[in-house]
């Protein structure tokens, strides 16, 4: 790709991916094919699209109201995205859909994705913004996902908030083989896990990288202090 010949857009996209997500070793072909494929700015509220391609978090207000909820930074979705390792055959759960951009960009790696949010003005406008992007593969659903969806098991689940530790009720919704990734912790420390039921009883926790996001919309946070 020559980046000195691209459009405004597309060149303020390369440079989110050359600067921001490389970096931080996002380096699968398929995932980088995919953040140049779904159009990040159009997931953004209309209001704060200048911010598309920032490394930053993005609030996302609906018709002017703050949701008190935010897009993560784009290097952090992409190497959520990555650390999921998809394959086309697979079916995921996400838990928490914001403003659907993640979950445009999983529909673009797997067979089908069920997203869940807590918050209709949120489901509404991911709806409408997946609509408009053409992803027929994902299935946003109204509700509360911190303790696992329905009795469906996965090949892969992401929670798009940070928990203060992992349901047990979410990690049995892996099939064997299932990969889940999860922000675990509380403030000033989290850390992004890739969690891999590797038998029916059993599961293999790999520590992938330290981050802070907001705790995912209800998550109940410890008050108890030493």
């Amino acid at each position: 790709m020559n980046a000195s010949t691209l459009p405004d857009v597309e060149q303020a996209r390369f440079n989110m991916v050359e600067q921001q997500i490389r970096p931080w070793d996002v380096l699968d072909p398929k995932v980088l094919d995919t953040l140049f494929a779904v159009r990040r700015e159009q997931f953004v509220p209309p209001a704060l699209r200048a911010l598309a391609f920032s490394d930053l978090e993005i609030p996302l207000q609906i018709n002017a109201v703050d949701t008190r909820q935010t897009m993560l930074a784009p290097k952090v979705e992409a190497r959520l995205t990555q650390e999921l390792q998809l394959t086309p055959t697979d079916c995921v759960l996400e838990i928490g859909t914001g403003s659907g951009y993640q979950a445009a960009l999983l529909a673009r790696l797997a067979q089908q994705v069920t997203s869940v949010e807590i918050d209709n003005r949120l489901v509404a406008f991911a709806q409408q913004n997946l609509q408009m992007n053409n992803v027929t593969n994902v299935k946003v659903e109204t509700g509360d996902g911190r303790n696992g969806w329905g009795t469906t098991e996965y090949d892969a689940i992401l929670v798009t908030g940070s928990v203060p530790v992992v349901p047990d009720a979410v990690k049995y919704q892996l099939r064997v083989g299932g990969r889940l990734v999860v922000i675990v912790g509380q403030m000033p420390i989290m850390t992004a896990c890739r969690i891999t039921r590797t038998t029916a009883a059993s599961f293999e926790t790999v520590n992938l990288f330290e981050t802070v996001v907001k705790p995912l919309r209800g998550a109940t946070v410890s008050q108890f202090k030493f």
